[in-house]
Parts: structure tokens; sequence; C-alpha cells
């Protein structure tokens, strides 16, 4: 069984009523303890007042007290409509003088000076007791007796909550009306919440238009801005992800059509000789794939967006340099090219991901050899500029590329018109990216002896 949710509007009545509540049920404890002391207070003064007349009646024969408590004032003394009081008399010796035999003994620690008020309980009746020793006849002079006086407590209680409810009831229905007016407050306070879960809801799942912002609360703003980032970044990477798979589409249409067109040949060719041709051509194209496969995947791997994935690290663009440009010289001598390296003089150290910093120097050399013209010459040259960066060059004798062309030569499968090598268009679209995922910028210019292209990748340096 699925847990509910919390909810924002249930947690904010929590916090605001429940202390509401809490504060209350305290109130009503202190209230009621309030009203009973002030009941027990009222009435103990009138059975004090009872006591005192009881001790009026008692006379002295000789040295000896004596009761003298006629019906009539016993009634008018002791009789109550609502509670049943009881009373006993005893002189100082102990010696009882009159009233309930089964009046409990009073605590020895009774006070002459002071009455003495306290709970205790008669014929299983629960009472309010005092003691109090009194002179005969109100008379100070006049020797002194224990006066027990008990009253059983219904007028007490029915006036302690008579009291606590003028307290409590008020409180009450001020938290009641407190928790509509609240429960009115918080509904209309996140109303803009339900309007913005709302257009979320609705929304289809390719709109990734930011969020209306206007009459969102400023608490919370900065969410729904976090919100419309992400889907900013989202829509970035599909429109990615569209461009992509449409080149791809469009890139690998043509050889897969010519593989199946070579291999369709091959198989009606019957003799040997024109069969191994056909299969001679179709490693030639299935290379061409292979490589146009790897360039797709590499633009993927570095869309803009694959910064967060890469982990870059110190790395001499010297050293590193040259022993990428050693790999190439196998393939420059098959083409007849002069490659050649011109290194610094000193390290130069970057922050920089090694594979794609192979990637990016392969792209470049592999553009230089390929359009150079046989005998031609390939030099890669690593040094220090100025404002803290360090320059990578590749120089070529190929054909010059028009100023008009050298903004479009970056974008992916732009090719210059009349062309005769084979190429997809996407090595220095690789290039570009790599670079931006470096914090590099790359320049093309022509060469200084006059003659071909020369592509320069600027780094920052690391700083120590």
């Amino acid at each position: 069984m699925r847990k509910p949710e919390p909810r924002l509007q249930r947690k904010l009545l929590a916090w605001l009523l429940g202390p509401l509540a809490v504060l209350l049920v305290l109130d009503t404890g202190a209230a009621y303890w309030n009203s009973l002391r002030f009941s027990n207070l009222a009435y103990d003064r009138a059975l004090y007042e009872i006591g005192r007349e009881i001790v009026l009646h008692v006379k002295l024969e000789g040295l000896q007290p004596r009761l003298d408590l006629s019906e009539a004032a016993r009634n008018i003394l002791l009789l109550d409509q609502e509670d049943l009081l009881f009373y006993r008399v005893a002189s100082k010796d102990g010696k009882a003088l009159g009233g309930d035999a089964e009046m409990p003994a009073p605590p020895r620690a009774a006070d002459p000076a002071r009455p003495r008020f306290y709970r205790d309980t008669v014929r299983g009746e629960p009472v309010r007791m005092l003691v109090a020793w009194m002179p005969i006849g109100g008379n100070p002079e006049a020797p002194m007796v224990l006066v027990q006086v008990a009253e059983t407590l219904h007028k007490r209680t029915r006036l302690a909550w008579e009291m606590l409810a003028n307290v409590v009831v008020p409180q009450l229905l001020l938290i009641v009306m407190a928790t509509a007016v609240v429960w009115f407050g918080i509904s209309r306070g996140l109303e803009p919440l339900q309007r913005l879960r709302r257009a979320v809801s609705d929304r289809s799942h390719l709109d990734l238009s930011p969020i209306d912002i206007h009459d969102v609360p400023g608490e919370v703003r900065p969410l729904v801005d976090e919100v419309n980032d992400l889907m900013a970044r989202l829509g970035r990477t599909f429109d990615f992800q569209n461009r992509f798979v449409a080149d791809a589409a469009h890139q690998l249409k043509t050889p897969v059509s010519g593989l199946k067109a070579q291999i369709e040949l091959a198989l009606r060719e019957n003799d040997a000789e024109r069969v191994r041709h056909s299969l001679a051509q179709l490693y030639i194209s299935a290379d061409r794939l292979s490589r146009l496969v790897r360039q797709l995947l590499s633009l993927a791997r570095n869309e803009p967006g694959a910064l967060d994935a890469m982990q870059l690290q110190p790395l001499d663009l010297n050293a590193y340099a040259l022993e990428v440009s050693m790999d190439w010289v196998p393939q420059a001598l098959k083409r007849d090219i002069d490659l050649g390296f011109e290194g610094a003089e000193h390290p130069l150290v970057i922050n920089a991901d090694r594979d794609r910093l192979r990637e990016l120097i392969n792209n470049l050399i592999d553009n230089a050899v390929r359009y150079s013209q046989p005998g031609g010459r390939v030099t890669v040259q690593v040094g220090q500029s100025d404002n803290d960066q360090c320059r990578l060059a590749i120089s070529d004798d190929g054909p010059s590329v028009p100023v008009e062309e050298r903004a479009r030569i970056f974008e992916r499968f732009h090719r210059l018109l009349g062309t005769q090598e084979d190429g997809s268009g996407l090595g220095l679209a690789i290039v570009s990216e790599i670079a931006t995922l470096h914090g590099a910028r790359i320049t093309l210019e022509e060469d200084i002896d006059g003659v071909g292209n020369t592509f320069s990748v600027f780094f920052p340096l690391r700083k120590a």
C-alpha cells in the first residue's frame, strides 16, 4: 500500500495550529487549577465561619467545656442543599465534646495559631476538612477547643467547572475561528502553487518552453528558475540529439546504399577476378563507413553538454603533441609527406582530457596529411603565445581555404567544393567542439610560406 505523500497545506496547518492546541491544553489545566483554588478559597471561608459558630455553643461548666448545640441550631449551621457537613469538637485533652464520631483524627502537626484546610474522607465521601483551635465563646482568654468541620465537594467542583468554562469556551471558539481563517489564508496563499502545478501537468512532453513566473511567490521563484534552466538544457540536448540523428541518417544512407549495390554486383559476377575487384571496393567502402561511424560517435561524445563528464588533468602539451605526431609518421610516408615537429624549449602544461586532446590532434594531422599534395610538407608546432596561452599549430600544403569559407569550415558536414579526397566534413567540427570543451579557441590562416593553411588552437596555460 502506497504511503500518502505529505502535503504542504497540511504541514503548514499542523505547524500553525498545533502549538495553539498545545497552548489550549496547557491553559485549560492552569485554568482548572486556578478555578479550583479560588473555589476552595471562597468556600473555605464559609467553612471557617461554621466552625466559629459551633464554638460559640461551647460552654464552661466549672473548668470543663461542654457543647450545647440544639437541634435547631444544628440544622441552621449544617444543613445544605448540595453538600453534606460533618463536625466534631474536642477539648484540649482530646475528649470529644460532640459531633460525628466517625470524623478522622486531625494531623498532630496542627498549628493552634492558624486553621488548616485539607482533603480527607468521611463515611466514604471525599470532603474538604477544616481543623482549627478556637477559644470557647470567642473569648481570647478562654480555654481552646479543637474544631473539625468537613464538607463534601459538590459546590466546589461545580463552581470550578463553571469558572473553567467561562475561561476555556471563549478561547476554544477563538481557536476554531482562527483555524477557519488560517485554513482560508493558507488555501489562498497556496493558490499560485496550484496554478503552477496545473500549468506543468497540462503540458505536453514535447513542450519545453519556460514556465511563466508571473504571480509566482518569491520563495518558489528560485525553484521555477531552476526548472526553466533545466528545461532549457534539456531542449538543447534534444535539439542536438535530433540534429545528430538526422545528420547520421543522412550521412549513413549513401554509403550503406553503395555497400548494398556493390554486394549485389559481386553476387552476380562469375569471374573470380571481378569478384575480387568487387570485394576490394567493398573493403574501401566499409573502411569509409567505419570512419564515418567513428566520427559520428566522436561528435556525439563531444557535444557541448559533455563538459560535466570530463576529467581535466594537467598535461604537457609539448610532449603529448610530439607523441601523437610520431604515430602519423608511417601514414605520412605512404603519401610522400614530410611530417615535421617544432616543439617548445620547456614544458607547456594545460588542463586537458588526454583522449579528447589526442582526437583533436589526430583530426588536424589527418586533415593536413589527407589534403596536402604528394611531396608536400606538414608541420606540427607547439609554442607559448601571449596572454598566458600556448599555441598548437598544424601547417599543410593543401589547397588554401577561401576567406569567405573559413567561418563555415568548422560546421558539420561542410566540405569545400572541388575537393577530391574522401571525407564526411566532420573532422573539423569535432576539433571545434573539443576545443570548446577545453576552453580553447581555434583559428585558420594561410601558411606563412603562402602555400596551404595553418590551423591554430590556443589553450589556456595551467596556473601553478
